[in-house]
């Protein structure tokens, strides 16, 4: 099987010295595509068609251009939430919108195509994106290529699933609440979370999640994750959020010791287990024996406030989305059209009233605030990402509450509220690292520097101010260049009792 055992970088390269051509990717890809997607479920919906015939028209006009874009003739996929491109599925893992086309292309999708990368299809994703595991009713459970029992996470988990074994070089992902951290750390990846306002954003949506939300994606290599970062960015006046453009042009090396805020603690009050606290403990030695300075200490917010209002806002957006849905098909949205967890959102979501959102979007600015001021005492901060590794995939269900799930249209605000944080616990308890970092704006990295005893990848977590992607990929080549980021792919061709 000829895999992408290399970063997206090496194979623009590869082009770029004529050793390959565009279409010899394609074709590798969408190989790769038929023999490890039946065991995987990370792609749902294959361009090969086109992926072949925009291949065919790079490969020709590659030398009458003067200069290549970074990643020209790299194979890549969408992800199946947002990154609309014209003409292709948009289903966001919902046998509800399975039919659904794109009608336009987003700017972040354009900008992929602008910078060389040929789309072979759309990554599998957990119902409109609402989970932090992979397993839409729709679409399937993600299996990591560590053990198919076991789920590659989410939203993001086909693009993690499909880069760990190999399928691409490079993924597109986005988080909102850790989308594209969470399936970092369960599949051993480098998952950048930009600033608010870094991305490039619009024209269907600008502001989704109130500013939560950022396109990027998941990666094997740091260059290739600043390359793109640089390639992504933009300086939109038009857009709500707004950030200046690095000024830096490429990596410099850290020419002083860093000082760096850690914590073994959940922000939420979640019991943290050996493994997370392990990992943590291993990570500050690597850093201090790499000369950095290692201060155990934590920002005092009220983050399991914060939680209850993101899932709040989560809601509202679900029912403000579901509405349109509704004009559209000209009739009222039913249980038997969406997962339960999704219908529980959507009815959480019509009982807020307009104010609350207000009352909530003053205490995340107030929140920011007070994060901003901590960590402008520090060049970085570690947390856990996880609290483990992948989880098993049926480990965060919520088959005991579908009776309470079913009249969650005649629950009262406060009542629904509770049946969610419920409902969520389990999850959230595990993963309840991530979303801070999406509330307050500010960029956030999951490297995978460590592997349980068994042998699954558990990531590690740095955050830093607002704007300071830079600073997070200066560590993060510092780490990689002394050999101890572990981004290999995870072969599903070769003998292994945890494939079966």
């Amino acid at each position: 099987m000829n895999l992408f055992t290399k970063d997206a970088t090496y194979y623009a390269n590869l082009i770029k010295q004529d050793k390959v051509t565009s279409v010899e990717l394609v074709k590798r890809a969408l190989a790769n595509i038929e023999a490890l997607n039946p065991m995987l479920n990370a792609v749902t919906h294959v361009q090969k068609e086109y992926a072949l015939k925009r291949a065919q028209v790079l490969d020709e006009n590659k030398d009458k251009l003067h200069t290549l874009p970074p990643f020209y003739g790299v194979p890549t996929l969408l992800k199946d939430v947002g990154q609309q491109q014209a003409g292709f599925p948009a289903t966001s893992g919902s046998q509800l919108l399975h039919q659904n086309i794109a009608e336009t292309t987003d700017y972040f999708v354009e900008r992929i195509i602008e910078a060389g990368f040929i789309i072979v299809g759309r990554s599998n994703v957990p119902e409109f994106a609402f989970k932090g595991i992979s397993d839409s009713t729709y679409t399937g459970h993600v299996r990591t290529p560590f053990d198919l029992t076991r789920n590659a996470g989410g939203s993001s988990g086909g693009a993690a699933a499909a880069l760990k074994a190999g399928i691409v070089p490079i993924a597109m992902a986005s988080d909102g609440g850790g989308s594209i951290r969470l399936p970092a750390s369960f599949s051993g990846l480098i998952g950048l979370k930009p600033s608010r306002g870094r991305i490039i954003v619009g024209p269907s949506g600008y502001r989704r999640g109130h500013g939560n939300a950022v396109d990027f994606a998941l990666t094997r290599s740091v260059r290739d994750t600043w390359t793109l970062l640089k390639t992504l960015e933009a300086d939109q006046v038009e857009a709500p959020f707004n950030l200046p453009l690095l000024s830096e042009d490429r990596l410099q090396p850290i020419d002083q010791p860093l000082k760096i805020a850690f914590s073994y603690t959940s922000p939420i009050g979640a019991t943290v287990s050996k493994t997370s606290k392990d990992n943590i403990t291993k990570a500050v030695r690597l850093l201090e024996a790499l000369g950095h300075e290692l201060i155990e200490v934590a920002p005092n917010t009220d983050d399991e406030k914060l939680l209850r209002t993101y899932y709040k806002v989560t809601s509202i957006g679900a029912a403000e989305m579901f509405h349109k849905i509704e004009d559209s098909l000209g009739r009222r949205l039913t249980m038997q059209d969406m997962e339960p967890m999704t219908w529980v959102m959507y009815k959480a979501g019509e009982k807020i009233p307009a104010y609350e959102l207000s009352s909530i979007l003053n205490f995340w600015d107030q929140y920011t605030v007070q994060r901003e001021k901590f960590v402008a005492n520090y060049d970085l901060a570690l947390t856990p990402i996880t609290d483990g590794p992948a989880p098993k995939h049926e480990q965060f269900g919520y088959s005991t509450y579908e009776q309470e799930m079913e009249q969650a249209e005649h629950l009262s605000e406060q009542a629904i509220e509770e049946l969610i944080m419920r409902i969520y616990k389990k999850g959230h308890d595990y993963m309840g690292y991530a979303f801070s970092q999406n509330i307050a704006g500010q960029p956030a990295i999951s490297l995978p520097l460590f592997m349980t005893s068994d042998g699954y990848p558990v990531g590690t977590h740095f955050w830093a101010g607002k704007g300071k992607e830079y600073r997070l990929l200066q560590l993060a080549q510092q780490l990689e260049e002394a050999g101890y980021l572990q981004t290999d792919i995870e072969r599903l061709d070769k003998p292994a009792e945890n494939h079966n």
